[in-house]
């Protein structure tokens, strides 16, 4: 199979996605579609910040991957009128690197550190009072006469993201004052995204195509917009340029991207367990062997938005292939069940 970065609805980001996504990133709250509820609480203490004259607390973003947590950290600071600095866990190699960053930042400026749940453990306690005191201890020397240097720091907000909120050390997760969780968004914030990309772009769309797209995305706003540059070049290529439904569907067929957004290797996935395990229940290793994938993969990037469908089951058996799985791969193969 091939790797998950490559599949068109992976929520993982592509090297293609960081310059079409940052043309149609939006600026401000109001211009940010979806996550209702995260949007009231950050203006209220986006607001209460500005008004007390104070950094605001430090933040965590956390939700599945493509959801906008990015999006949301650069509004946050053109909310707040910050600069933002950007880098990732993985970056941050050496304390010196830590260093380096947090010495360049100014008054309220945004850190934004992205797979925060990557950092180094060594780097997290270097981070631990600067993020509580605004100071960064540098040691000095080795051995007996090593001592501690403590470089004081202007009051800054780190804004951290993750996809896996739950693995980051309790201590790391406790100085952040505001958390909030990234939902799945819903398809009518879909709808409204893919309308506003398109008007971005200069796209003419119209209302059947972008609730074919939005419906494809599975809730998520990268996938959308990647499915909609996908349409946006099958129709320039095939018809006038606009999207209408016929193109729109035309260009899934071509993608093999059903409905649903279930692609080949999703359908390769339940079909794997319908035709060589009888629906299942199959062990996770013995389905990782038989679809050639790793068992990583398969739990965290495949399963989980089969198992929202209600197409897989996980059972302490194993894994299983529910009646809905069967009706709607049946359903697309014209009434008879098609095995990859």
């Amino acid at each position: 199979m091939d790797n998950i970065s490559d599949r068109l609805i992976s929520p993982s980001e592509k090297k293609e996605d960081a310059s079409f996504d940052f043309s149609l990133r939006p600026k401000t709250l109001s211009d940010y579609v979806g996550q209702e509820k995260v949007k009231q609480n950050l203006h209220i203490t986006i607001s209460a910040a500005k008004k007390r004259g104070e950094t605001l607390e430090h933040v965590l973003l956390y939700g599945a991957p493509g959801l906008g947590k990015t999006t949301l950290a650069h509004v946050i600071a053109n909310e707040l009128g910050a600069n933002i600095r950007v880098t990732s866990g993985p970056a941050i190699e050496k304390a010196g690197d830590l260093a380096a960053i947090l010495t360049n930042l100014s008054e309220n400026d945004i850190l934004f550190i992205d797979e925060i749940h990557r950092l180094n453990k060594t780097i997290e306690e270097i981070l631990y009072p600067a993020m509580e005191d605004y100071a960064l201890d540098i040691i000095m020397g080795k051995g007996p006469s090593a001592r501690t240097l403590r470089l004081d720091l202007p009051k800054f907000t780190i804004i951290g993201a993750t996809t896996q909120a739950s693995t980051l050390s309790a201590p790391l997760r406790d100085r952040f004052g505001i958390t909030h969780h990234l939902n799945f968004y819903e398809p009518e914030d879909i709808e409204k995204i893919v309308r506003r990309s398109a008007g971005l772009l200069g796209i003419n769309i119209d209302s059947p195509a972008s609730q074919a797209i939005a419906q494809r995305s599975r809730r998520t706003p990268r996938i959308a917009n990647r499915l909609l540059k996908r349409v946006r070049d099958y129709c320039e290529v095939k018809s006038n340029g606009s999207i209408d439904e016929i193109t729109c569907f035309d260009s899934f067929r071509l993608l093999e991207v059903d409905e649903l957004g279930l692609d080949w290797v999703d359908r390769k996935i339940l079909e794997t367990i319908i035709s060589k395990f009888k629906g299942g229940p199959v062990g996770l290793n013995t389905l990782a062997a038989a679809t050639g994938e790793e068992m990583d993969t398969i739990e965290n990037m495949y399963e989980p938005y089969l198992m929202q469908l209600g197409f897989l089951d996980r059972t302490s058996r194993g894994r299983v292939v529910t009646d809905l799985a069967r009706r709607h791969l049946s359903d697309e193969a014209g009434g008879q069940e098609k095995l990859i």
